[in-house]
């Protein structure tokens, strides 16, 4: 087959090849309509019914809630694995498309506020990711797979633009929903992905063979993996199916039972555990003797480097566990337990600091748009068309949002602006970290992990403080931007570099099925870490808010030391991996 040459390193843009920049904005657009549909999810179903009124939501109680949320984004985890599948028979890049079309489609569904279509959506969106998830990452890996003491610094810069989407999505659509109605975020979200999948089409000319799927002979060439394959057998097949099934029983059985709609489950209650509980219990044990049976038939560097990218993700469950508190409690607690209210000079003085934190990233990514454009409009005009039509969008929202807020007299900060602050610091913060591992001072993976852990514990300490020391039960605002700013410099020490790490430490054959695997440890993570957020309110009652971010002071601490002390383990299994 004649290979058709990329264009991603012939010219670089800031010192990058121009290739990291389209994904980038790839990534940007999917991560925008992705987090400014989230940050509305659980603020919508829990808003009170007002009959007529766009701001009507659904009334449900928090605890109900984060059980559909947490199902929710566990699922968006597990269907990763099925994408890496399927971009093995296609091609990463068809099955990054055919994921964007879908969460397209999935995401204008929401805008409609009923029912069917609301369920319709979520599952479209499910779908949609699990396509396009695995596969980003995994075409970044394949672009830097002849350099890979650069991939850490790639991954982080590619993180910037996960969390530039982020943050112009929570605040945009977060922003247009909470002050006008549910339906415009929606929408908003919906509109940014449709515009983003034509961005990516569009510039495929540019990308070469990158993502494609090659013709067996040209694979056989330019594989250079001599491990031993390792095929599945009867017994692996009818564990995955039984795991399948026990799981996503779980799934749907957690928000239903709370709904009181069916408990599937009932039947095998005991006087001391729910019958769900005992069940997926059951299901981790079979999953767990599933992958390490598997892991043990491979030749030892292999297994090795697979059981080190198993610690991994083990601590990874621990972080995401406490980190994605953000999604959950911490909106709680910022709609219930927060002093939003402004007036007067302090009003004046947040609208300043809200427009330079709005406008300053919005110029930098719009100058580096620009650059990009330059260098690339004669193959790719129709894409940057489609970059420029998404920016001046986002220009008009954010005027307007800015002239709206500035000619008010009094404000109550809505609850969706906390949630940009995580967006923000990592994007003002991420080059910061990406130059430390690109120095001497670049410390193990192990130790990554555990000061990212830490830095994760000092947020909720100071979470904690604030809630003890408030006055009429309401938390300074102070302390829920401290909390973002540490939450987001223990990300920066272990989300985006372990992605790389995956990519190090798995033959290339078999990447897109590890992330998968990677997504799953965050899937069990992301559903903890909401079904722990929904009781925040019960323990605030029952003890106090302190006691709950004492829970989340604890966690990541304790997870944080042992995985430096297991150091010298994980050296080892990473067999001269760093």
């Amino acid at each position: 087959m004649q290979q058709k040459k990329s264009s991603f390193f012939d010219t670089k843009v800031l010192g990058h090849p121009l290739g990291l920049f389209i994904l980038f904005f790839t990534e940007m657009w999917e991560r925008f309509s992705f987090y400014g549909m989230r940050i509305l999810l659980i603020q919508f179903l829990i808003a009170e019914v007002i009959l007529g009124s766009p701001k009507s939501g659904w009334g449900w109680s928090p605890e109900q809630a984060t059980a559909l949320y947490g199902t929710y984004v566990m699922l968006l985890y597990l269907t990763p694995i099925i994408g890496g599948m399927v971009a093995r028979h296609i091609g990463t890049r068809k099955t990054i498309i055919l994921g964007a079309i879908i969460l397209t489609l999935g995401q204008a569904c929401m805008a409609f506020e009923i029912p069917v279509m609301f369920y319709l959506g979520l599952t479209g969106l499910v779908l949609g990711t699990g396509f396009f998830k695995p596969n980003m990452p995994s075409i970044l890996g394949e672009m830097y797979k002849s350099f890979p003491e650069k991939k850490d610094g790639a991954y982080t810069i590619f993180y910037m633009g996960v969390n530039c989407g982020a943050f112009f999505g929570t605040m945009l659509c977060g922003y247009l929903a909470e002050t006008e109605g549910w339906y415009l975020g929606f929408g908003l979200a919906a509109l940014f992905m449709a515009l983003g999948t034509l961005q990516f089409v569009f510039a495929q000319p540019m990308m070469g063979n990158l993502g494609l799927l090659e013709d067996k002979k040209n694979l056989e060439e330019k594989d250079t993996d001599t491990d031993k394959r390792n095929p599945f057998t009867i017994i692996d097949y009818i564990l995955i199916g039984i795991v399948s099934v026990l799981g996503l029983l779980y799934a749907f059985n957690d928000p239903l039972s709370k709904q009181n709609i069916i408990d599937l489950f009932s039947w095998a209650n005991t006087s001391n555990m729910r019958g769900q509980n005992l069940i997926i219990i059951i299901t981790l044990v079979l999953f767990i003797y599933l992958l390490v049976s598997r892991i043990l038939r491979y030749d030892k560097i292999v297994r090795n480097r697979m059981f080190g990218v198993v610690a991994l993700a083990i601590f990874l469950i621990f972080f995401f566990m406490s980190f994605e508190q953000g999604a959950s409690s911490l909106i709680l607690v910022a709609r219930e337990y927060v002093d939003r209210r402004l007036d007067g000079n302090s009003l004046l003085t947040f609208n300043i600091v809200n427009a330079a934190l709005t406008l300053i990233p919005l110029i930098i990514i719009s100058y580096v748009l620009i650059k990009l454009a330059l260098k690339t409009w004669k193959q790719i005009a129709l894409s940057n068309i489609m970059l420029f039509l998404c920016f001046s969008l986002i220009w008009g929202v954010v005027i307007w949002m800015l002239y709206t807020e500035f000619t008010k007299e009094a404000s109550e900060i809505t609850v969706s602006w906390f949630s940009i602050l995580n967006s923000f610091f990592v994007i003002t913060l991420a080059s910061v970290v990406s130059k430390i591992w690109d120095s001497k001072y670049n410390p193990s993976a192990a130790f990554k992990y555990g000061f990212g852990l830490l830095l994760v514990s000092f947020g909720f300490l100071i979470m904690w403080l604030g809630a003890t020391t408030g006055e009429e039960g309401k938390i300074s605002m102070i302390f829920l931007v401290m909390t973002y700013l540490f939450l987001t410099l223990g990300e920066l020490f272990i989300s985006p570099v372990g992605l790389s790490y995956v990519s190090k430490l798995v033959p290339h054959r078999m990447l897109a099925l590890m992330y998968g695997i990677w997504y799953l440890a965050i899937a069990i993570a992301q559903k903890v870490a909401a079904t722990l957020g929904g009781q925040v309110e019960k323990i605030a009652e029952n003890y106090s808010l302190g006691h709950f971010f004492l829970l989340f002071t604890i966690i990541p601490a304790t997870a944080g030391l042992l995985v430096m002390l297991l150091n010298p383990l994980i050296k080892k299994l990473m067999q001269g991996v760093k």
